[in-house]
């Protein structure tokens, strides 16, 4: 068997939970949680599985070296003892990034520095060449994290964010990330039970990463590539393996709807559903929430309304009126969860949660509350044999203490200047020691060296692609699977002007 080795998952503060129980869910070994990661081991699979499969991960780090050092000429001299050519030839090019937290190293550019000198001298020395770096493309990604004298180099197997999923063809000002939407609806526990409902959409990733979990389809299917398939020791045929299996993918007999005030947001929304090839699933109209009526079928409705701060609208508090006003009035017996910052908003809807989850949008401290609306009082719909909190909802609470514990050191790094690409993780803590057809690429649409062999019955990938793009989803054989029926008008349908389904797309 493959031998084992230590890995690390980042992830947003608040997701660690969900991290741990899918990467347990994955079959890694020794999960652990920290701050802002989770810490497990596994073998090549699992890895390749974990920036393939795991929704709330924005980064796999593989640690190939743990020393201490008091000074940057330790962090050289540590770095150039390394056996490179394991891991690096004079063919491939390399970068470096750095997280520091340390009183004794001040910037993490520095750090990097000192990282590439090491290596670049120990080839110069032994062949007399270099190879080059490459900050925009590099065959060779390396992590460098430093908590005081702690020192940690990692090789980082993912490359792009994974929140990066590759669906994503437009954007509107301020989307939420992907893997905090993806978190957000795993914390719900909906997985495709009900029909689900976001009225104020965006760009429609919520709406996307909750089709994607109906589904169970791997969010990594878009992407175009790893940085581990650039690794010497890149195992491709496990990888087409693990790629083309769509053995876990499910059916999904409800429907996904999306609303938004805004037409240029619902256009735009719906561009990234049809990327996704998810248009069957998931129907996109103008409307207004203010006219949101009750639904036909059991929903749930997941919802990040504006914070007033890098988006606001004319009436603020108004709105989350309007939401609470709503939802006593229009949601009668089902339930609803909403992303949002201030207090102030919260106090307005009105309603009393039954459940709040700190989660960082960015460096904005919010919470993920849960309404459960229900017709009466509280003791009666207990009376009823109605439950207001779950098992798992209790300990996501009791999370909250640990959050607020953590925040203030957070908070403080997110004042630091940072240079992270993705602007989430400020610096975490270490532990010593499947689906399978083209993705959307965002240019051309073409997946680089990942042919299905043989599948698709004889058809080219752009008939495959238009054909995501409609009403019927197609299995690689070029037989129609997942056929439902469409053109249910949603929560407005008894609204003529929100009627139509979008067939253009």
């Amino acid at each position: 068997m493959e031998q084992e080795f230590e890995m690390i998952a980042k992830t947003f503060m608040g997701l660690e939970p969900m991290l741990a129980k899918e990467l347990t869910q994955l079959g890694a070994n020794d999960v652990q949680i920290g701050r802002r990661m989770v810490s497990f081991t596994g073998n090549k699979e699992t890895m390749y599985r974990a920036n393939f499969q795991l929704r709330t991960a924005i980064r796999i780090l593989k640690p190939i070296s743990h020393f201490k050092a008091t000074s940057a000429d330790d962090v050289y001299d540590k770095v150039k003892a390394i056996d490179w050519t394991q891991y690096l030839s004079l063919d491939k090019t390399f970068a470096v990034d750095s997280v520091v937290f340390s009183e004794e190293f001040k910037h993490s550019k520095f750090v990097s520095y000192k990282v590439k000198d090491a290596i670049v001298d120990q080839f110069r020395e032994k062949t007399g060449k270099r190879p080059n770096i490459s900050v925009a493309n590099p065959d060779i990604r390396l992590n460098m994290h430093i908590a005081e004298y702690d020192c940690t180099l990692s090789l980082d197997s993912s490359g792009e964010s994974l929140h990066r999923r590759g669906y994503r063809q437009e954007s509107v000002e301020a989307p939420l990330n992907e893997v905090l939407a993806a978190g957000m609806i795993m914390m719900t526990g909906w997985q495709g039970d009900t029909d689900f409902i976001d009225p104020m959409c965006g760009s429609g990733t919520i709406l996307i990463e909750a089709a994607l979990i109906a589904r169970n389809i791997a969010p990594g299917v878009f992407r175009k590539e790893f940085a581990f398939e650039k690794w010497p020791d890149f195992d491709k045929d496990l990888f087409d393996e693990i790629y083309n299996d769509d053995s876990q993918e499910k059916e999904f007999n409800h429907h996904i709807y999306g609303y938004d005030v805004d037409i240029k947001a619902v256009n735009t929304a719906r561009m990234n559903v049809k990327a996704a090839g998810l248009s069957s699933d998931i129907t996109i109209n103008e409307a207004d929430f203010k006219d949101f009526v009750q639904p036909h079928e059991k929903s749930i409705i997941v919802m990040n309304p504006p914070y007033g701060e890098r988006i606001s609208t004319p009436d603020l508090l108004g709105t989350y009126r309007m939401i609470g006003e709503r939802l006593k009035h229009q949601f009668l017996n089902n339930d609803a969860w909403v992303l949002s910052y201030r207090e102030e908003c919260f106090d307005q809807i009105g309603l009393k949660p039954s459940i709040k989850i700190p989660l960082y949008n960015g460096s904005l401290e919010c919470e993920f509350r849960k309404y459960q609306i229900f017709d009466g009082k509280l003791k009666d719909f207990r009376s009823e044999g109605g439950v207001v909190q779950t098992e798992e909802e209790k300990r996501q609470m009791g999370e909250k203490r640990r959050f607020k514990k953590d925040r203030g050191d957070f908070k403080k790094r997110l004042d630091e200047k940072e240079e992270n690409e993705e602007n989430d993780i400020r610096s975490f803590k270490f532990h010593s020691l499947e689906r399978k057809n083209f993705g959307a690429e965002k240019k051309d649409g073409k997946r680089a060296d990942r042919k299905p062999k043989g599948k698709f019955g004889g058809r080219d990938y752009d008939e495959w692609n238009e054909n995501r793009g409609g009403h019927e989803r197609f299995d690689r054989s070029g037989r129609k699977r997942f056929n439902r029926k469409e053109g249910k008008g949603g929560p407005w349908k008894n609204n003529n002007q929100y009627d139509s389904h979008d067939d253009e797309d």
